[in-house]
């Protein structure tokens, strides 16, 4: 996008700038970084109680039908076919390369799979699906809803408050049923690392679902600086950063999301380069790494051996208020990834010492029932 390329609104954008948002271009959008009490606050916040977030401008859309589920296995690498209605599951899209085209959820409904993808790469998924899919199963883009995240231990008490239907309900899954009288789909699900939901809702109810949702006494406002500092502590990739075209799900630490089935029939782009890292282990690894001392170390930092020659790069870093300290996650060689191995951070062209570490950095608080 052109620097004289009008940034695009979410439909919260007035009430984001009447609660005295600092706004900024994200995806091509104009977003809230921050509210006035500022991205620390609204961190520590998130983990204390609920905050919610305006995520609107990601890309929701109905891949229609019957074919649906099977359609979208050729393009992806997670099982659609064993989906039961009203579950949710994380998945990517594949080149032939076997590198990460865009990260996505996908949930099983009685007419086809509800899609929610990243905004950077919604229009450039949604044409490729249609183009590759879409004679099977219909595309339908959802231009004209919101969508929400309520976040933190706080927030199924909210819920519960607001909208009965939520009450039970587990982690990945979706339920349809109203908020305060509005009409929503919610998914048990969030990009935190706590347990929390992702609403959606007309984009003409949206601003009323939020100023029903900020009058409950346990929920702020939060911006896209305290997401980056939440996900980062929950170990979560953000594409473009800790996800490319260039890395596939096996060097992202992604097995999980691949199902036996799936592993062994292939039958998706780049499943000869997806087979062959599960068989014989990826050349590099998506791993935690934490810092000595202060200092953080932002992306594009080079990760270092003891005699100083360069084998990985920081993809995100900065500083986690929970974990209290320095946090990043990069790439280093597969020889160097186990938990506890030394490694330096060139920062400002000195050397600083870290060690591999295990993620999450703050444990995960997911409602499984």
């Amino acid at each position: 996008m052109s620097d004289d390329t009008p940034l695009k609104t979410t439909p919260l954008d007035a009430l984001h700038r009447a609660l005295g948002a600092k706004m900024v271009p994200f995806a091509g959008y104009a977003m809230p970084v921050q509210y006035p009490m500022g991205i620390l606050n609204e961190h520590l916040h998130a983990r204390a109680a609920a905050g919610l977030f305006d995520v609107s401008h990601m890309g929701q859309a109905i891949l229609a039908g019957a074919e649906a589920a099977a359609a979208l296995e050729t393009m992806v690498p997670g099982d659609q076919l064993a989906l039961k209605e009203g579950a949710t599951r994380y998945t990517q899209l594949t080149n032939d390369e076997g590198g990460i085209l865009d990260d996505l959820m996908a949930t099983k409904r009685a007419d086809g799979l509800y899609l929610v993808v990243n905004a950077a790469c919604k229009d450039a998924d949604f044409a490729r699906i249609e183009a590759k899919i879409g004679a099977r199963a219909p595309l339908r883009r959802l231009d004209d809803r919101a969508l929400l995240a309520l976040q933190g231990p706080q927030a199924a008490a909210v819920m519960a408050r607001l909208a009965p239907d939520s009450v039970g309900q587990k982690f990945m899954t979706l339920r349809e049923g109203t908020i305060g009288g509005i009409a929503c789909l919610f998914t048990r699900s969030g990009y935190t690392g706590e347990d929390g939901y992702e609403i959606s809702v007309p984009a003409a109810e949206a601003e009323k679902l939020a100023k029903l949702l900020l009058a409950e006494p346990e929920v702020k406002p939060i911006g896209l600086g305290a997401r980056d500092s939440l996900r980062l502590e929950a170990g979560l990739c953000l594409y473009g950063h800790d996800i490319d075209t260039t890395t596939s799900p096996i060097e992202a630490d992604l097995v999980w999301s691949i199902s036996k089935r799936r592993r062994a029939e292939g039958g998706f782009p780049g499943a000869a380069r997806v087979q062959r890292e599960l068989a014989q282990g990826p050349a590099r690894k998506r791993v935690g790494i934490l810092p000595e001392g202060r200092a953080p170390a932002r992306e594009g930092t080079e990760v270092v051996d003891a005699a100083g020659a360069k084998i990985g790069v920081v993809t995100s870093g900065g500083f986690g208020p929970t974990a209290n300290g320095p946090i990043c996650m990069g790439y280093v060689p597969a020889a160097f990834a186990a938990p506890g191995t030394p490694v330096g951070l060139v920062v400002r062209g000195k050397t600083l010492p870290a060690k591999i570490a295990g993620m999450p950095f703050v444990p995960h608080r997911y409602f499984r029932g």
